[in-house]
């Protein structure tokens, strides 16, 4: 069986170029043949700390590699060069295996046997849209798929700039004064919202009824009618639709601005395109249980074999400080305590070797804590660049962070401002979180908590991959219900609970205020 040929292969592979820095190789090899020669759609969760090193990638891609009918793999851009010029060619000059591997937004052929290689982007695109650039009934395996919500959200959003209302004027010469005034009038309401840090708001009653307007005009207008540009009929069509968010993004500098609507629920589009081939998604972190239900129930898939594999504490471990004396943040009293914290932390940090960081996503307080901790630390402290030095200091927001944490050193110590809990002052979260409320669902169990609990795995892989120390300093994780989750969720960890010089080496011993978890 493929299964036993997988595993001998990569068995042999790793005893000879010593690759044991990942415990689960085989186990997921095997599952990867399995899905293959059954047709068996997967779901498997490699874990954080081995998606940021990408560990696991040699287990699937043998599979792939062995088998002997076409395949697709679908990659991120982010991972694209990793796997195409270091994992495959390795396995490659290893394996008696010469299956042709292709790079592409598009079928090679109908008599093609290899492995396509593409990206996220063009294969929703050909899914969503039955644009029919790959076959139905071929194994597809998507890598990365923490972020497979997102990319569908991002094929399914409707986007109407500059020059989509140009030639919503040339096809309409006749109602050319009536569509210039109205993006007049919505220019001037846009920019009429007050500035926010997130630079888009969402839509209002008034602009929405100015939109309405020229639709309203065109549709009573049978000649009109027929020369629609696609991109306006797909953006009615989206509009029409009960559950969709509208938002308008802008750029105060330079005076652009941009209409965009998408569907809140992903599920209704992209439940169909799942049934058309055997399906294997692998992300570091998709849910927290092994059957990763919510995740399943966001993307509208179906049963599935389902494996999560657990963090090595042996490996993975983290030193997990946690003070419990610190005001809330949404109190008066928690900058100054923060910021004496932080203070304490870096000095702690900085006598050690290795890169310090600092998460924080408030704007303001971003700007405070870098002015407060360079006035101590001197050009060591940079704000939001990669240009670092192992000893640096880098203050950041969770966005930059989780964007370049691969080109910067692994810290051995990450500091958080608060938990990332999505904020309801972004309009965009606050338009997800109503659709909550009006469908009666539990609008913080099931998007600001799962959320968070992602976003604080995918932010500390770089220091667990260093078995370093990670510092929480909202007092919540403490003190709410869900508290509890989010511990569970930084497994493996030897948590603290006082500052203090035992905690910045290596403990030998437990003292009282240190716990397991």
């Amino acid at each position: 069986m493929l299964e036993a040929k997988v595993h001998e292969q990569l068995r042999a592979f790793l005893r000879h170029h010593g690759n044991a820095d990942w415990p689960h190789h085989l186990t997921m090899a095997r599952l990867a043949a399995r899905a293959l020669r059954l047709g068996r759609s997967s779901l498997m969760q490699v874990g954080t700390s081995a998606l940021f090193q990408g560990h696991y990638r040699l287990s699937y891609l043998i599979s792939l590699l062995l088998w002997p009918d076409p395949a697709v793999l679908v990659l991120p851009e982010t991972l694209r060069q990793a796997v195409l010029y270091g994992d495959i060619p390795r396995l490659q000059e290893w394996m008696p295996s010469q299956k042709p591997v292709h790079w592409g937004d598009a079928w090679p052929g109908k008599h093609f046997q290899g492995l396509l290689v593409t990206s996220p982007e063009a294969w929703l695109s050909d899914r969503l849209h039955q644009q029919n650039r790959f076959p139905a009934g071929v194994p597809v395996f998507v890598d990365g798929a923490d972020d497979l919500e997102h990319w569908i959200r991002d094929r399914l959003t409707i986007t109407l700039d500059a020059d989509t209302w140009q030639s919503l004027m040339q096809a309409y010469p006749q109602h050319q004064a009536l569509i210039r005034d109205a993006r007049v009038q919505l220019t001037h309401s846009i920019f009429q919202h007050p500035p926010n840090p997130y630079h888009c708001h969402l839509i209002e009653a008034t602009e929405r009824q100015a939109l309405m307007a020229i639709r309203q005009v065109l549709l009573d207008d049978d000649a009109a009618q027929i020369g629609m540009p696609p991109r306006w009929q797909q953006f009615w069509a989206q509009v029409d639709r009960v559950e969709s968010l509208q938002w308008a993004w802008l750029n105060r500098d330079t005076g652009q601005w941009t209409l965009n609507c998408a569907p809140i629920d992903v599920a209704p589009f992209i439940a169909p395109c799942w049934t058309q081939q055997p399906l294997v998604l692998m992300g570091g972190a998709l849910d927290t249980t092994t059957e990763a239900t919510h995740f399943r129930q966001r993307l509208g898939l179906g049963d599935m074999t389902c494996l999560k594999f657990n963090p090595d504490r042996q490996t993975e471990e983290i030193h997990l400080y946690l003070p419990d004396r610190i005001p809330f943040p949404n109190t008066a009293e928690f900058q100054p305590v923060l910021l004496e914290e932080l203070a304490h932390l870096v000095v702690a940090g900085t006598s050690r070797a290795g890169l310090t960081v600092v998460l924080v996503d408030d704007t303001p307080l971003k700007k405070q804590v870098a002015t407060a901790l360079a006035a101590q630390f001197g050009s060591r402290v940079q704000v939001e660049t990669t240009h670092l030095t192992d000893t640096g200091v880098l203050v950041s927001g969770w966005r930059f962070w989780q964007a370049h944490q691969t080109q910067l050193p692994r810290p051995t110590l990450l500091a958080m401002a608060t938990l990332p809990l999505p904020s309801l002052e972004n309009p965009l979260v606050a338009g997800r979180v109503a659709y909550y409320k009006r469908s009666r669902q539990d609008w913080f169990r099931l998007y600001l908590l799962p959320t968070a609990l992602t976003e604080l795995q995918r932010a500390i892989a770089p220091v667990r991959a260093n078995q370093g120390i990670v510092a929480i300093l909202d007092n919540r994780v403490n003190h709410r219900s869900y508290g509890r989750q989010i511990l569970e969720t930084l497994n493996p960890a030897i948590r603290f609970h006082q500052r203090q010089r035992l905690w910045l080496s290596e403990p030998t011993a437990l003292p009282p205020s240190q716990h397991r978890f």
